[in-house]
């Protein structure tokens, strides 16, 4: 195997491959486009950081590429889906900056206790002044964990050695994750209300983008100190710059924004308040850290080499050509009905059973469980979740996956079933393929008949007259158009379920207002990300 490195790696960290008699290592750093467009079809894999760019017209001229390595989390210079097209494997390194950047999440801290920012010039500058630069201890202060991943653990483990209380807030763990580090798992009310230090250590998507807004920093103890080394734009800057103007944060230490570098006035402003301690996003940047995510990738190559399952893998790669023909109808049922219970399950799921009924049961179902799980999960980690590492990250999250298989079956040739248990109690979904289509045929104990669509609505309340109209009432009344409807109830007058398809998405104030009208036990709009 021939590997290509076009970014400053550590030398320590590539030993794996330059250990390995069959594979040769070329350093080049630094190429112009065309000079790399040029040679790229020599080799079979590329290591990058973030000063290659791995777009289509690279990947065009890479015919024996195989492997894409970032050493590094982040992939945002790799075109991963044009990757996997061309059949080519993306893996990173998302676990070797871990203790780097929740070491730096405590220096923020104690940097903010202490002053030091501020004590360290004075006395540089021929000062000798103690008062006032008087700090606060950290003992016996509770500190609220929002994402109790792999930084956010070992945060609160590093937390719990100076004395701390630790509360932690994470819809997607296991309770028992939680028992195991010794932290109260709560609502992320009680962070906002208890805490005395909130630190953030979730990924940036949708659900999280300002997920810290003005409305918490409102029900805040007064002097909080808030941190974030995890990504910019989870906490909303401007209302951050807000809290800290008014008072109501004592400081706050960031090592991440929204923009990078900071362009806008707004960012600026908020790098230079005088109670915010900053560093230009150095969580990763330890020498241990660059030698880990090397040693990360390296070893995924030498795998690949031996055949041996790809943790790390950010795309799917390929199965058997026999049983991917035979499955691949039912990994695209598997995963739409993954993506779909993943909105509408409870928090902290402890177990997720896989039950495969009739002709199905007969082949080995394993490729549909891990495609499942990687879309039940991928919505609510820190990493990139697929078919090759879904089952270590949900046994890292606390929790169990089973698998059931039977021939038997009642209604349908092929069923498949997927339960979400969690402490408030289980949710079902069922499904099957008619005429290649996903059609979801149960959820909980209502039989249902409809495709999943891009955006949705499921609606649960006691059945009364009207409530229908009502619900398009309201909807009209926006300019949401209902295509579809499904209504599913147990007897009449009694509780039930409706699913409807809408044309495009609905906003909070509508789906606030449907569920004032309905009573609505339940209420919650899908987004279906699979579905085209």
């Amino acid at each position: 195997m021939k590997v290509l490195i076009t970014d400053e790696i550590s030398q320590e960290g590539l030993q794996p491959l330059l250990d390995d008699p069959r594979i040769t290592v070329d350093v080049q750093l630094g190429l112009p486009v065309a000079k790399l467009h040029e040679i790229i079809g020599g080799y079979d894999a590329i290591i990058t950081r973030s000063g290659t760019r791995v777009d289509p017209p690279l990947i065009d001229h890479a015919e024996r590429l195989k492997i894409i390595a970032r050493a590094g989390v982040g992939i945002d210079n790799v075109d991963v889906e044009y990757a996997s097209n061309k059949g080519i494997i993306v893996v990173n390194a998302p676990f070797g900056n871990t203790n780097s950047a929740a070491e730096h999440t405590l220096a923020l801290l104690l940097t903010l206790c202490r002053n030091i920012t501020l004590a360290n010039p004075s006395l540089k500058s021929g000062e000798w002044k103690r008062a006032p630069f008087t700090g606060h201890e950290l003992k016996g202060r509770t500190l609220g964990i929002i994402g109790l991943g792999k930084v956010g653990g070992r945060v609160a483990l590093r937390a719990k050695a100076f004395e701390m209380e630790v509360l932690v807030h994470d819809p997607y763990i296991a309770e028992k994750r939680a028992e195991d580090f010794g932290v109260k798992l709560v609502p992320l009310e009680d962070i906002i209300r208890y805490a005395d230090v909130i630190s953030v250590h979730t990924p940036l998507n949708d659900e999280t983008r300002g997920m810290i807004g003005t409305e918490h920093f409102a029900g805040m103890k007064n002097g909080v100190i808030v941190i974030n080394c995890a990504r910019g734009g989870i906490i909303d800057e401007a209302a951050m710059l807000a809290a800290l103007d008014s008072g109501k944060v004592l400081g706050a230490g960031f090592d991440v924004f929204s923009e990078e570098p900071p362009a806008s006035e707004l960012v600026k402003q908020l790098i230079a308040h005088p109670r915010m301690v900053v560093t230009p996003h150095l969580g990763a940047n330890t020498f241990e850290a660059q030698k880990n995510v090397a040693v990360d990738v390296s070893r995924e190559l030498v795998n690949y080499l031996d055949g041996r399952p790809m943790e790390n893998a950010v795309n799917i790669p390929r199965f058997d050509p026999d049983l991917m023909d035979h499955m691949r109808p039912f990994m695209g049922l598997v995963s739409q009905m993954g993506d779909f219970l993943s909105q509408l399950a409870p928090a902290n799921p402890e177990k997720i059973i896989f039950t495969y009924n009739g002709k199905l049961a007969r082949y080995d179902c394993a490729p549909l469980t891990v495609c499942g799980l990687a879309a039940l999960l991928n919505r609510h980690t820190e990493v990139e979740v697929n078919m090759v590492n879904a089952r270590l990250v949900a046994r890292t999250m606390g929790m169990v996956v089973e698998e059931v298989r039977t021939t038997e079956t009642e209604s349908f040739s092929n069923l498949v079933t997927l339960a979400v248990h969690t402490p408030e109690g289980k949710r079902t979904i069922a499904g099957t393929l008619f005429e290649g289509k996903v059609k979801i045929v149960k959820m909980r104990d209502f039989h249902t008949d409809f495709t999943p669509e891009p955006h949705m609505l499921v609606i649960s309340y006691e059945d009364r007259p009207g409530l229908i109209g009502k619900i398009g009432t309201i909807l009209g009344e926006e300019n949401v158009n209902i295509g579809n409807m499904n209504l599913g109830r147990r007897a009449k007058a009694g509780e039930a379920m409706v699913v409807f398809s809408i044309d495009s998405p609905a906003s909070e104030d509508v789906v606030a207002r449907l569920a004032e009208a309905t009573q609505a036990s339940f209420l919650k709009q899908v987004h279906m990300a699979s579905v085209s």
